[in-house]
């Protein structure tokens, strides 16, 4: 009887423990979860498997389809929505055309390049319609379809008719989206970087502003198919981010809605138009301070001496160099337009002006030489004919003319500030007579009006007329240049800045 009794009781015992240690796992396993863990999908691992009553598993099972229900039910709404769904076919064909909302979200903008006429934008292209196809029950309020599942729905095939380069940003993933709503409300969203041609007049440049337009419509469905319209024109601007516009100012936007007629039928067309101004700093310190600058040191001829020839055709010439070198470095990024600038026109002027600085040496130089003879050099005067006697009178020779010679440093002074007649020797009147004499062409008419000192003293057919004293043109041009010069920048500036 022991040795029946002994193992019924150690088969007892072993079933006991089983049975204990298989109940308390099972217990502990329930309690952790909340009820916040019903709205996220988010698995446990699960434990080993261990054979479990029946009435033990079906807990378990309820449990699972409770925190899972969601996603079966989403996946359900959404094949049931896309089963029948034919991409290829615009919502309401052959009833009405698909009205869509656009709007917009300003990334970046710029750089403009004035070189190529175009402008990059950074954008976030925004479009809203209705397709009926989509509608659904259920408690989802939206679902959101990456960029892979785009390709399942039907899009507008709205491009940038001014676009030169569009590239689609797909890092990571690609960057589009989009949201079906309950009502069959669709917004589609993606993100572009866009080379968009930009017209620059360039009339008034440095003082020029620009419009640079963003025209976009339907490719293939004229204004009977697709009608464009704008949310209230709510366009967001985030100037915040890194524009790169560098020498231009942001002063606002406006669009325009229009219909264009193509051999495809007629499109609706939109476009924004960004308008931008031209910051002055820069284009001042690059060539309008150069320029005047450079006009201003050719004005140091005029007080230096008559007889320092290298040093004035040195600095005259210099001066007109630099003009042409600032002329040349300005359009050096500029479009090759065919009129010219404010910005040329200033440049020319300026150019002008170093030309007649060295052209009123020029001048000045052959009147003064061509009626004395230079600084320093002998003086002939009181002429002395030698006569052989006994020959017979002839008509004496002019080159044969003697004249005595006198050192002319003392009346350098009496030159300057007297009216001088010119050379007083008779034989040099007689070789080469003055210019009163024989005026012709452009003089003859200048004669009319003006008498050049001193070769017209004592006349009575100067009354009335102007008189220029020819060895002081320096003068007059230390006066002339510098008081014309200002108002023209004047005159200049109150015009450019005004229209």
């Amino acid at each position: 009887a022991l040795n029946i009794l002994l193992p019924v009781t150690l088969s007892s015992f072993i079933c006991l423990f089983l049975c204990s240690s298989i109940e308390g796992p099972y217990v502990g396993s329930w309690k952790g979860p909340t009820a916040s863990a019903e709205d996220v999908y988010d698995p446990k691992p699960q434990a080993p498997e261990t054979e479990l009553p029946t009435e033990e598993i079906q807990p378990t099972t309820v449990e699972t389809y409770d925190r899972l229900g969601k996603l079966p039910a989403a996946t359900h709404i959404l094949d049931s929505i896309l089963n029948n769904y034919d991409y290829k076919l615009r919502p309401g064909i052959g009833e009405r055309p698909t009205v869509v909302t656009v709007e917009l979200s300003v990334n970046t903008l710029g750089p403009i390049s004035i070189l190529d006429m175009e402008y990059t934008i950074d954008i976030t292209f925004y479009q809203t319609w209705y397709d009926e196809r989509l509608r659904y029950n259920g408690s989802f309020e939206s679902f959101v379809l990456n960029g892979n599942l785009v390709s399942l729905l039907w899009v507008p095939d709205t491009f940038f008719r001014n676009s030169k380069r569009t590239q689609e940003h797909s890092i990571t993933m690609p960057n589009q989206m989009v949201r079906i709503y309950k009502d069959g409300k669709v917004l589609y969203t993606i993100r572009m970087t866009i080379d968009a041609g930009c017209s620059l007049h360039m009339v008034k440049f440095p003082m020029d502003s620009h419009s640079c337009p963003l025209s976009f419509s339907s490719f293939s469905y004229p204004v009977s198919d697709i009608i464009y319209k704008w949310d209230n024109f709510t366009l967001e601007i985030n100037e915040n981010n890194s524009w790169k516009l560098f020498q231009f100012d942001f002063t606002g936007v406006s669009n325009s809605t229009e219909t264009i007629a193509t051999l495809a039928g007629d499109f609706m067309v939109m476009t924004l138009f960004f308008n931008v101004s031209r910051r002055f700093g820069f284009v001042a310190f690059q060539n309008y301070v150069p320029s005047s600058v450079t006009t201003m040191i050719s004005w140091i001829s005029f007080w230096l001496k008559k007889d320092s020839a290298p040093a004035r055709t040195s600095l005259g010439i210099t001066s007109v160099l630099t003009m042409t070198t600032l002329g040349t470095f300005s359009r050096k990024n500029f479009p090759r337009v065919s009129y010219i600038t404010a910005l040329d026109f200033y440049i020319a002027i300026c150019f002008v002006f170093c030309f007649c600085a060295l052209m009123e040496f020029a001048v000045l130089n052959f009147l003064t030489y061509n009626r004395t003879h230079p600084r320093g050099s002998p003086k002939l005067r009181h002429p002395r004919i030698h006569v052989r006697a006994p020959t017979p009178p002839r008509i004496p020779d002019p080159e044969s003319f003697v004249c005595d010679i006198e050192d002319s440093e003392e009346e350098e002074e009496e030159e300057s500030d007297e009216e001088d007649e010119g050379p007083s020797c008779p034989a040099r009147q007689a070789v080469r007579p003055s210019r009163a004499s024989s005026p012709g062409g452009c003089c003859r008419w200048c004669r009319r009006y003006c008498c050049m000192v001193p070769g017209c003293d004592g006349s009575s057919w100067q009354q009335g007329r102007l008189f220029i004293h020819v060895y002081r043109l320096d003068n007059y041009s230390r006066v002339i240049f510098p008081v014309t010069f200002f108002f023209f920048n004047v005159l200049y500036w109150l015009v450019c800045l005004n229209l």
